[in-house]
C-alpha cells in the first residue's frame, strides 16, 4: 500500500500516541507527543503507524479472541482470516465499526485529532513531573515539522507555561518556516542523520538527503547564536547505516560542522510486528540481521569510529 504524500491534504495533524512518564526522549520525565505523518519512508521505521497522515486501523493478532464480531459489522466486508493482513486496506473505509465492536482491543484506531488547547490540557496534567525532574514535552512522530503552524502554536503555549520543549526531527522541512514558527519556542533539537550518501538515502529512506544536511548546517549556526541544545543522532541499522563507510562519513560531516557530541542509537528489531499490524509489506521480515538486535561488539565498533573522529557519544 502506497501512503498518500504526507502533509499536503491535512491542515492539522493526527496524534497517534501520547506517552507519559517517558525517560528515553530527552532530559527528565517527559510526555511525548507522536505526530502522524512523515516525509521519509525508512525501510526500518520503528513507528510504521506514523508514516501516513491519515487515520488507520491496526490489528494485533495476539489480542484477538476469534469472536469474528468485526467481520459481522464491517460494511465493506474488508475483514477476513484469508486476507494477508486480516484487513483488506483497499476495501476498508475507516468507519471504525470494527474497532468499536472489538471486545479485546485487537483492532485499534490509529490517529486522533486534538485542537492545540485540548492537547495542552492533556499535557498539563503531567507538569508536576516535569517540574520535579527537569523534564518536559517531546514532539516526535512521524515528523512534527510537517505541521509547522500547529507544532509552533503548541510549542509556544508550552513555553508560556514554563515547560521545556524538545523536537525530534528527520530534518526534511522548510527551514525558513521552521525558523519563523517553531525554532523560537524550542529548548532542544534531536536531529537524525541516517545516511550521508545521497543515493543510499534515497534507496533506504525514499528521498535524497541534500535538504536534510543543508538544514542541519543552518541549524548549527542558529544553535550557537540562540543557545538551544542540539544533538545529532544516527540509528545503527545492520548493513545499512552501521557500515564503516557511513559511520566515518557521518562523523566527518559532524566534525566539519563543529559538532563534538552525538548519539548512536542501537537497532531495535521489534518494529516488524508493528509493520504487519498496519498492513505494510516488510521486505526485511525474513532477513536474519534485521530481525536481531545489533551486537554489543558492533555497537561499540561504531562508537569507536566517532570517538576516533573526536566526537563523544
Amino acid at each position: 500500500m502506497k501512503h498518500t504524500s504526507p502533509g499536503v491534504t491535512r491542515k492539522n495533524p493526527l496524534i497517534f500516541a501520547i506517552k507519559g512518564n517517558s525517560l528515553d526522549d530527552g532530559p527528565g520525565i517527559r510526555t511525548v507527543i507522536f505526530f502522524k505523518g512523515c516525509p521519509l519512508e525508512c525501510v526500518w521505521c520503528h513507528n510504521p503507524e506514523s508514516k501516513s497522515t491519515h487515520p488507520e486501523i491496526a490489528y494485533d493478532p495476539k489480542k484477538c479472541i476469534g469472536c469474528e464480531s468485526c467481520m459481522q459489522v464491517c460494511p465493506m466486508k474488508a475483514i477476513s482470516k484469508d486476507n494477508a493482513y486480516y484487513i483488506d486496506r483497499n476495501l476498508c473505509n475507516i468507519c471504525y465499526e470494527c474497532t468499536n465492536e472489538c471486545p479485546s482491543g485487537a483492532l485499534e484506531k490509529v490517529g486522533q485529532e486534538y485542537p492545540p488547547d485540548e492537547l495542552l490540557d492533556v499535557i498539563m496534567a503531567d507538569k508536576p513531573f516535569f517540574d520535579n525532574s527537569g523534564g518536559g514535552v517531546t514532539l516526535s512522530g512521524g515528523e512534527p515539522t510537517l505541521f509547522m503552524h500547529y507544532a509552533g502554536e503548541l510549542a509556544s503555549a508550552l513555553k508560556d507555561k514554563g515547560i521545556h520543549v524538545l523536537l525530534e526531527t528527520c530534518g526534511l522541512f522548510d527551514y525558513g518556516l521552521f525558523r519563523e514558527l517553531l525554532l523560537p519556542y524550542l529548548d532542544t533539537v534531536y536531529y537524525d542523520i541516517k545516511l550521508i550518501d545521497d543515493s543510499a538515502h534515497y534507496k533506504y529512506c525514499g528521498v535524497g538527503n541534500s535538504v536534510i544536511l543543508e538544514n542541519f548546517s543552518m541549524l548549527v549556526k542558529d544553535f550557537r547564536d540562540g543557545g538551544i541544545a542540539l544533538l545529532a543522532r544516527t540509528p545503527m541499522v545492520p548493513g545499512i547505516t552501521d557500515t564503516d563507510a557511513n559511520m566515518n562519513a557521518i562523523a566527518s560531516f559532524l566534525k566539519g560542522c563543529g559538532i563534538e557530541k552525538a548519539d548512536l542509537m542501537p537497532y531495535n528489531p521489534l518494529w516488524h510486528d508493528k509493520s504487519w499490524s498496519m498492513g505494510l509489506k516488510d521486505r526485511y521480515r525474513m532477513d536474519r540481521d534485521m530481525t536481531r538486535f545489533l551486537s554489543r561488539e558492533r555497537c561499540e565498533h561504531c562508537r569507536e569510529i566517532f570517538r576516533a573522529a573526536g566526537i563523544s557519544i
